[in-house]
C-alpha cells in the first residue's frame, strides 16, 4: 500500500546564478514526485523558477511549511499585487482582486460561514440522496463509465449550487467555466477575462432574481444590500464572492474525490475495509486528504518583510511557495508516510492550509467526501479501474492535478 514515486530529470533551467528547479513538479496525481524527498533532505527552502519565469522559494518540509502558513509576514493577498512575482499569470482581472481586498463586512463573513456550515439541517441527508442518484445514473449507463463525469463533477456541483443558491440545471455551464478559470498559464489571455465576467454576470442576475427565487448564499447577500454595514458592497462585489466560492469549492471537492477514488481503486482491499468499517470513514478521509496530490502548485505567499525561514533569509517582496505534498509526506511528522493507512491516528496534514487562511470550507468538504465514499463503497463494492493507470490522461496547465477521465468498472 505504498505510494509510487518518480523523478523528473528534465525540469531544470540555468541562470546566471546556476541551475534552478522548474516548478511545478510532475502532473500525475497518482505519483509522488521524487523531488519532494530530495528537497526535504537537502534543500527544504529551495530556489525555483515558476511558469512566468519568476523565481520563488519552495518550502518542502512540514515544520517550515507550517511556519510560513501561520506567519502573518507571509501574505496571500499581496501575491496579486501588480509587480509581485507570480507562479502563473492571473486568470481574473486585477480589479477583482482589489475588490476582494476591499470587502470587509461582518455580515458578509457571517453569510459565507453560514452557507458553508456542514451541520445545516437536512444537508447530510440531501447529500446522501444526491449521491444515490448519481450512482443510479452510473448503474443505468453500465460499465465502463467515467467516474469523473458521472459522479464526481455533478456531485460536487450539486453541493455548491445548493450552497450558493443557483439552479442545479445550470451546473454544466458553471463547471465548464472552471476549466478556463483555473488554467495556469505563463501569460494572461483574453479568454480568462471574458470567462470571469460571463460567470460574474450570471451571479449578478441570480442576485437580482425575484425574491421568491433566491436561496442559499445569494439570497442572504441580496438581503445584505439593505443593511447599513454592507451598503458599500456593490452587486459586482457580492457576485464576486459567489463566483469565487462556487469555483474554488467545486473544483477542489471534485478533484479530491477523483483522486481519493483512484487511490482506493489502486488499493482495492481498502474498499472492503471501509465497507466493513463505515464508522471509520472520518479517519479514512483525513488520510486520503494527506495522501491526495490534487494541489498541482504550491500555496503562494509574499514576504512583507525580511524573514528567516530555516537557513534562508527570504527578503521582502519575494515569493514563497509551500509544497503541500512535501509537508504531507514528511517522515519527521508522519510515520511511514508513503503508506496509505486509513486507520492513521495522528494526522496533522496541511491539505486545508494553516493559519489565517485555513480553508473555511473544511467541514463541508469533509462531509462531502465522507458521504460520497460511503455511498460508493456500499453500493459499488466491486469498483475498479477500467484501464491501466498509466493510460490515464492527466490535464496540463491547470491548478489541480486531474485526469481528464476516470473510466471505471464494477
Amino acid at each position: 500500500m505504498s505510494r509510487t514515486s518518480t523523478t523528473n530529470t528534465t525540469n531544470t533551467s540555468t541562470t546566471d546564478t546556476g541551475p534552478l528547479l522548474d516548478f511545478p513538479l510532475g502532473r500525475r496525481g497518482d505519483v509522488l514526485p521524487e523531488e519532494c524527498a530530495a528537497l526535504r533532505a537537502k534543500e527544504p527552502v529551495a530556489r525555483v523558477r515558476t511558469l512566468t519565469g519568476d523565481t520563488a522559494w519552495l518550502v518542502s518540509s512540514y515544520a517550515l511549511a507550517k511556519r510560513v502558513l501561520e506567519d502573518d509576514r507571509f501574505s496571500l493577498k499581496d501575491t496579486a499585487a501588480p509587480d509581485a512575482p507570480r507562479q502563473y499569470a492571473l486568470t481574473i482581472p486585477p480589479e477583482v482582486v482589489n475588490n476582494m481586498g476591499n470587502i470587509n463586512s461582518a455580515g458578509l463573513r457571517g453569510a459565507v460561514m453560514k452557507a458553508l456550515n456542514p451541520r445545516t439541517d437536512g444537508l447530510r441527508e440531501w447529500l446522501r440522496e444526491r449521491a444515490d442518484e448519481f450512482v443510479d445514473g452510473l448503474l443505468a449507463e453500465g460499465p465502463p463509465a467515467d467516474f469523473r463525469a458521472g459522479f464526481a463533477d455533478p456531485f460536487s456541483a450539486a453541493l455548491h449550487c445548493k450552497v450558493v443558491g443557483v439552479p442545479f440545471a445550470d451546473w454544466r455551464r458553471l463547471m465548464s467555466g472552471l476549466d478556463i478559470a483555473f488554467m495556469t498559464s505563463p501569460h494572461a489571455f483574453d479568454g480568462s477575462r471574458l470567462n470571469w465576467y460571463k460567470d460574474l454576470g450570471y451571479m449578478v442576475d441570480r442576485l437580482n432574481a425575484p425574491e421568491d427565487q433566491r436561496a442559499g448564499l445569494l439570497g442572504r447577500l441580496a438581503e445584505l444590500r439593505t443593511e447599513e454595514e454592507s451598503a458599500h458592497l456593490t452587486d459586482e462585489m457580492l457576485a464576486t464572492v459567489a463566483v469565487s466560492l462556487f469555483g474554488a469549492g467545486a473544483v477542489s471537492t471534485s478533484a479530491f474525490l477523483v483522486l481519493a477514488v483512484l487511490a482506493l481503486l489502486q488499493h482495492p482491499e481498502l474498499i472492503a475495509y471501509l465497507r466493513e468499517h463505515p464508522d471509520r470513514m472520518d479517519r479514512a478521509v483525513d488520510e486520503l486528504l494527506r495522501w491526495n496530490l490534487s494541489i498541482g502548485d504550491g500555496l503562494p505567499r509574499l514576504a512583507t518583510e525580511d524573514v528567516r525561514v530555516g537557513e534562508v533569509l527570504v527578503k521582502k517582496g519575494e515569493l514563497v511557495l509551500v509544497l503541500v505534498e512535501g509537508a504531507n509526506f514528511d517522515p519527521e511528522v508522519f510515520t511511514d508516510p508513503e503508506r496509505l493507512d486509513l486507520d492513521r491516528e495522528v494526522n496533522p496534514h496541511l491539505s486545508f492550509g494553516a493559519g489565517r487562511h485555513f480553508c473555511p470550507a473544511t467541514g463541508l468538504g469533509r462531509a462531502h467526501a465522507e458521504i460520497a465514499l460511503g455511498v460508493l463503497v456500499e453500493r459499488l463494492p466491486g469498483l475498479r479501474l477500467a484501464v491501466p493507470p498509466e493510460q490515464l490522461v492527466w490535464r496540463t496547465g491547470f491548478i489541480k492535478r486531474l485526469p481528464e477521465r476516470l473510466p471505471v468498472l464494477w
